[in-house]
């Protein structure tokens, strides 16, 4: 008989698909719920501000999505992937225990705990608990370190001879992440001048909000954002044609980004602001330059073509082998 997941995620980027995908294929059965009533930006802002005020909502989702679950089924995992958009609180966390007794509760922590220190309350309901932020892991022993995975596309990426771009970044433009990847980018139009950036902005009220309330947006302009999502399909063609990567962490994060992971699938160059990146073991100043302010173009990495990694480790990051590590200990 097949062993039942219920799987609580966030819906960006299609990921959670994947995870779904990769589960049924080593034979489980998944059913899966959001980790948000709603994705409209104006309810993400409100409770960014202070997530009791979707309490209510949050109720009702719980009553209307989950508890039909797991007053239905006899699930073996309840698994929650969360982040800064994870909903529920620990009275919800507590009822879905006493409905499945039996089952085992896993927690991946998407985001730095000085981000989400709502959830360290509800530790306490899981038999595993994993975070992608190493430092997080060596402060607190509740934690196991498991970094971010890449997906089987990034696998299937080919090396090119020539580039369309020299470098690129699509994300969202969080205060921290924003001043660091315009800077960059600026920085780098010497060496590197066919450049796709793209930073997006939910919202124009999100960018007045970050203008009156981070220093980081001093100086950004409407016209350095883009107000409408990228396609998925366009994300992954400017990638394919990128010889090189731009990321960085937001602020509170010292975890490396699902983008840095990506790159490491598709074989990619990395410039990141993220310094932790030289503690793990596909780190290669041929293929990742750390960014502190300023850039040596005399450093190896502008001088050398990628340079492949063990394949052991290549393979280590595998959305197949996270999956495995999170539901097989």
């Amino acid at each position: 008989m097949n062993k039942k997941v219920l799987l609580i995620a966030p819906t960006f980027f299609g990921y959670y698909k994947e995870m779904i995908i990769e589960l049924e294929k080593t034979g489980y059965s998944v059913d899966y719920v959001s980790d948000i009533p709603s994705n409209s930006n104006i309810y993400k802002a409100i409770t960014r501000i202070n997530r009791n005020f979707g309490k209510i909502f949050v109720e009702k989702y719980f009553k209307k999505k989950i508890e039909p679950l797991i007053k239905k089924n006899q699930y073996n995992y309840i698994f929650c992937v969360i982040g800064m958009t994870f909903s529920f609180f620990p009275n919800q966390i507590e009822k879905m225990k006493k409905y499945q007794e039996n089952a085992k509760f896993l927690m991946y922590q998407w985001d730095g705990e000085k981000n989400i220190k709502f959830i360290t309350k509800m530790h306490k309901y899981f038999d595993k608990v994993y975070t992608f932020d190493r430092i997080d892991a060596v402060e607190n022993s509740v934690y196991n370190f498991l970094p971010l995975f890449y997906i089987d596309k990034y696998k299937n990426v080919k090396v090119l001879e020539n580039y369309e771009y020299d470098v690129s970044y699509i994300g969202t433009a969080h205060p921290k992440k924003i001043k660091y990847i315009i800077e960059m980018s600026e920085k780098l139009m010497s060496v590197y001048p066919k450049q796709f950036i793209y930073n997006y902005m939910p919202s124009k009220l999100k960018y007045y909000y970050h203008k009156l309330t981070s220093k980081e947006y001093k100086n950004i302009k409407l016209t350095d954002l883009k107000f409408k999502k990228i396609a998925s399909d366009k994300t992954q063609k400017v990638f394919e044609e990128s010889k090189c990567i731009l990321d960085s962490p937001q602020a509170g994060q010292i975890g490396l980004t699902i983008r840095t992971i990506e790159c490491l699938g598709a074989k990619r160059k990395l410039i990141t602001s993220n310094e932790d990146i030289k503690n793990y073991d596909f780190y290669k100043p041929e293929n990742i330059y750390i960014y502190n302010g300023d850039f040596d173009y005399e450093n190896i990495f502008f001088k050398s073509e990628y340079k492949d990694i063990d394949e052991d480790i290549y393979e280590k990051y595998s959305l197949c082998n996270w999956l495995k590590t999170i539901f097989n200990n």
